[in-house]
């Protein structure tokens, strides 16, 4: 058992019973922000290579939480970081790399998780950038 260093599969719950995971409770009026889904689309420019631009795939509300801020100085200047988590609800084919306009704030992101494996939300951790 757990004592003895060793899980075995009735240490998880019933015997034959799926293993249990708590559902994240979440406030839907907090999802407030008004959101724009977008992803980069590479543009010829015509001498082989290309240029980015973002298309808007959906407008959603979600939650815009920060998370951390960080200044950094050197080589004559100061790099600004902020991180953010976005919480909408689950929709598929979000991805990394895609972004969320707010307004004229931007913010890419870096992951996408379900938190709960309910299929209700999705996490997103984003970091500011500017435009």
């Amino acid at each position: 058992g757990f004592l003895s260093g060793w899980l075995r599969p009735h240490d998880f719950g019933l015997p034959g019973a799926p293993p249990v995971t708590a559902k994240i409770f979440f406030d839907p009026g907090a999802l407030s922000h008004e959101l724009v889904l977008e992803q980069c689309v590479p543009v010829p420019d015509g001498l082989g290579g290309h240029a980015e631009d973002w298309a808007q795939i959906a407008a959603l509300f979600g939650r815009l939480e920060t998370v951390s801020a960080a200044s950094v100085f050197g080589a004559a200047q100061t790099i600004e970081t902020t991180t953010h988590r976005v919480t909408i609800r689950h929709r598929a084919g979000v991805l990394a790399g895609m972004r969320f306009a707010f307004g004229t704030r931007v913010f890419e992101i870096a992951t996408v998780r379900d938190p709960d494996e309910s299929g209700r939300y999705l996490v997103c951790a984003t970091r500011e950038v500017t435009t």
